[in-house]
């Protein structure tokens, strides 16, 4: 056993990588930055633990001694994904600006997350969610404190429009919730079709102020006409 092993938050490496002494926070984030990358690049299936722990810097037996298993490994990149992405997404937002400038700041720091986190958006958005029950419900949970989120963000739109217009429309909560699943639906494809583009080479893509603006100017317009009340309904239907 190397010197200082034993040392509260402190890991030594042995091989060919040189005996180093790391507080154990700092090789935890290296091992769930390889297990990101892993994942996200070979699948979940192909993703060895010998390959994250190389990519890593460390021994498998280290891997394992803080991570105890392939499954637990996924899970903490899992949650460590999601929660910088909510987390990214809630700072974007300008608080004091009108609502739909909020939504705009919003999904701008949206997209500017995934485009910066790319391996990141296809651990959550593919990888997670084709793993079985287990690691999909970490996504799912996720997924639902966005959609809450921009929930509220509706909620204060509809409430800002019902103060300033006397022909705006009150939204029902269920309305609300379900327009708030539509545009999180749309902004996570978007997202993957800029990935998309990223990946093959296209130059010229959006950024993520151009990808937001796109969304606004696909849901916020429909949106402002529902608040005003003009609602869109099939011919002959009431």
């Amino acid at each position: 056993m190397c010197a200082g092993a034993r040392s509260k938050g402190a890991a030594c490496v042995g091989g060919a990588t040189g005996s180093k002494r790391v507080p154990r926070a700092v090789r935890e984030q290296q091992m769930l930055d390889a297990g990101v990358r892993a994942f996200a690049r070979s699948g979940y299936q192909n993703a060895s633990m010998d390959d994250i722990a190389e990519l890593a810097g460390v021994s498998k037996p280290l891997v394992y001694l803080y991570l105890n298993s392939k499954d637990e490994l996924f899970t903490a990149c899992i949650r460590r994904e999601a929660a910088a992405l909510v987390t990214a997404v809630r700072a974007a937002v300008e608080r004091d600006a009108p609502a739909d400038r909020q939504l705009w700041s919003g999904l701008s720091g949206f997209f500017a997350h995934t485009a910066e986190h790319p391996d990141g958006w296809t651990l959550l958005h593919v990888q997670a969610r084709t793993q079985g029950r287990p690691f999909a419900r970490e996504v799912v949970a996720m997924r639902a404190e966005i959609v809450e989120f921009v929930t509220q963000l509706i909620g204060a739109a509809a409430r800002e429009q019902a103060c300033g217009a006397a022909r705006a429309r009150t939204l029902a909560g269920t309305e609300v919730s379900g327009l708030a699943h539509a545009l999180v639906g749309a902004a996570e494809s978007l997202a993957d079709w800029t990935a998309d583009g990223r990946a093959g080479g296209r130059v010229g893509g959006p950024s993520a102020k151009e990808a937001a603006a796109t969304l606004m100017n696909f849901a916020w317009a429909g949106l402002g006409n529902l608040l005003q009340g003009e609602g869109w309904s099939p011919e002959g239907v009431g």
